[in-house]
């Protein structure tokens, strides 16, 4: 037989009403420790939100978090779907299914710009909290005007998130690189292209030369505060035209 009952962990996720239990600190619940730890994060990243860190910011045993949270797996879950906030609010019907979308995963990004460490979190399973219920129910709201069936709009919704997450994480990681090289973003572009340039054996890789040769790479990019962003909004488009050639 099936058990209907959700398991603990939703029953967490979604707040749901439970007996007391005794023993728990005043005034410590599952909010929280939750809201204790995103704020750690938000300041220090993932280092920063340990179990120890968060009990010792509660002013309680790292133990006694055992009775909000079932594990440490599971607070990074909670965490998650506390940090992802609220997604667009879309009225129905939705005209234009694309400008939606691109605001949908314009939205989507700035969390994640905001929250770095979100790119950095283990992927645990589909969406299962309120919060992540919202952002998908809001990215399948967008698509409502496709025709798509729900498994491709399910499938579209999780391609376009997945692009979020890995251009940040990548945004991310070339931010570093050019902080610990202290080289700008054309600096370091022209000394790859010169570098490749003379490294790029043209029988062996004809495109790849022909590339490093086209001077591509010793021409300044127009200013910009946030290459990141341009590389986003780029990549974004490639997306929503294979989306387009779905429907």
């Amino acid at each position: 037989m099936v058990d209907d009952n959700p398991p603990d962990e939703l029953v967490r996720l979604w707040r749901l009403p439970t007996a007391s239990r005794l023993g728990r600190p005043a005034g410590l619940d599952v909010d929280r420790v939750v809201r204790t730890a995103v704020e750690l994060a938000d300041r220090g990243g993932l280092p920063g939100a340990t179990l120890p860190k968060i009990a010792e910011t509660l002013g309680v045993t790292p133990m006694s978090l055992y009775r909000h949270i079932g594990s440490k797996e599971e607070l990074l879950v909670l965490m998650t779907d506390a940090a992802t906030g609220s997604p667009p609010d879309f009225a129905a019907p939705v005209d234009d299914w694309r400008s939606a979308l691109r605001e949908w995963a314009s939205a989507l990004w700035l969390v994640h710009r905001q929250r770095p460490w979100l790119a950095q979190l283990p992927i645990a399973g589909p969406p299962r909290g309120p919060g992540a219920i919202g952002w998908m129910d809001a990215g399948l709201r967008a698509l409502r005007p496709t025709g798509l069936d729900a498994g491709t709009k399910v499938g579209v919704v999780m391609v376009v998130s997945g692009y979020v997450r890995q251009a940040d994480l990548l945004a991310q990681q070339l931010e570093q690189g050019r902080r610990a090289t202290g080289l700008d973003e054309f600096q370091t572009n022209r000394a790859y292209g010169r570098q490749l340039a003379r490294l790029v054996d043209p029988e062996r890789f004809p495109d790849a030369a022909q590339l490093f040769a086209s001077g591509l790479f010793e021409s300044a990019p127009p200013p910009t505060a946030d290459p990141g962003q341009d590389d986003f909004e780029f990549g974004l488009e490639i997306v929503l035209d294979g989306v387009a050639a779905t429907i």
